[in-house]
């Protein structure tokens, strides 16, 4: 009788032990990143709608996962996210410089981490083509 409690004693810590969970992804993400957040869009030929691909979609793809409080990709290196910069209507003074220190910063955590570059324009468009489109959406409706 007292075996038999003790074997299902372990096949109960066992069966908890196969199933139990990694820690969620989402639980890794650094502060101020959200599995929603936007992280590039594609142009999608029909229809020219932007196709909006989010952090939960990166990571996924990148078969993402939570260890020792860090999130890392299959392969085990760690992610790390980059937030782009060089949306500018009319560039800033100086942009040719912060540029190139954005780009120096990525090829450094490139060295070491998978780095997940997050759009600095999550729209897709640029705000002169969003323009654009309203006006010649404003022009169809009109004739």
């Amino acid at each position: 009788m007292q075996s038999l409690a003790i074997l299902s004693l372990g096949v109960f810590l066992c069966l908890n032990l196969l199933t139990a969970r990694p820690p969620a992804v989402k639980a890794c993400l650094p502060k101020g990143i959200k599995p929603g957040d936007v992280v590039s869009t594609e142009l999608m030929v029909s229809g020219g709608v932007h196709k909006k691909i989010t952090v939960a979609q990166k990571l996924a793809a990148l078969r993402a996962s939570c260890k020792r409080g860090k999130l890392v990709d299959a392969a085990g290196k760690e992610i790390r996210f980059y937030r782009l910069e060089g949306c500018w209507g009319n560039p800033p003074e100086g942009y040719q410089e912060i540029l190139r220190k954005q780009s120096e910063e990525l090829a450094k955590l490139r060295e070491r981490y998978t780095v997940i570059e997050m759009t600095c324009n999550p729209e897709g468009a640029s705000p002169y083509c969003r323009l654009r489109n309203a006006l010649i959406k404003s022009l169809v409706a009109s004739i």
